[in-house]
């Protein structure tokens, strides 16, 4: 049996003012020697983990290195996007590779999406009770 962790949804108002309860998640991302603590959106509906620009400069990458080109869909489509791992740390599970398509705008959400998020973490989710669980994807 893996580790659980439990966290609860954050409130937050939207546009309109409305009081939202939604699952974000406190992450340490590192590349290299460079760690930076970090707020992302889990986010079932989307297909890849997404990082804004800025993240991934503060952590020291660099846009022309990135060789692998990415397309984002919707209104992320808009912007250019290359390939980028980072190593996130989560609570008290061990750190992982995980896989961005990092936008060239500051304008995009910090995603955890199904590449490879969602592959890589089981999750599940208690909306009536404001929280969700986590635990590591079962190895055989």
């Amino acid at each position: 049996m893996s580790k659980r962790q439990r966290f609860a949804y954050t409130q937050k108002k939207n546009n309109l003012g409305l009081t939202l309860y939604v699952p974000f998640l406190d992450l340490v991302w590192a590349r290299g020697h460079r760690f930076l603590e970090v707020t992302a959106l889990l986010d079932t509906g989307a297909d890849v983990n997404v990082l804004p620009y800025d993240i991934g400069e503060q952590l020291g990458a660099v846009w022309s290195e990135q060789t692998t080109l990415l397309q984002l869909g919707g209104s992320l489509g808009q912007f250019p996007a290359r390939g980028l791992i980072l190593i996130a740390t989560l609570g008290e599970f061990p750190p992982v590779p995980l896989v961005f398509a990092w936008s060239q705008s500051n304008n995009v959400p910090l995603l955890l999406g199904h590449v490879n998020f969602f592959a890589e973490f089981n999750v599940c989710f208690y909306t009536s009770e404001l929280s969700f669980e986590i635990s590591l994807k079962q190895t055989n």
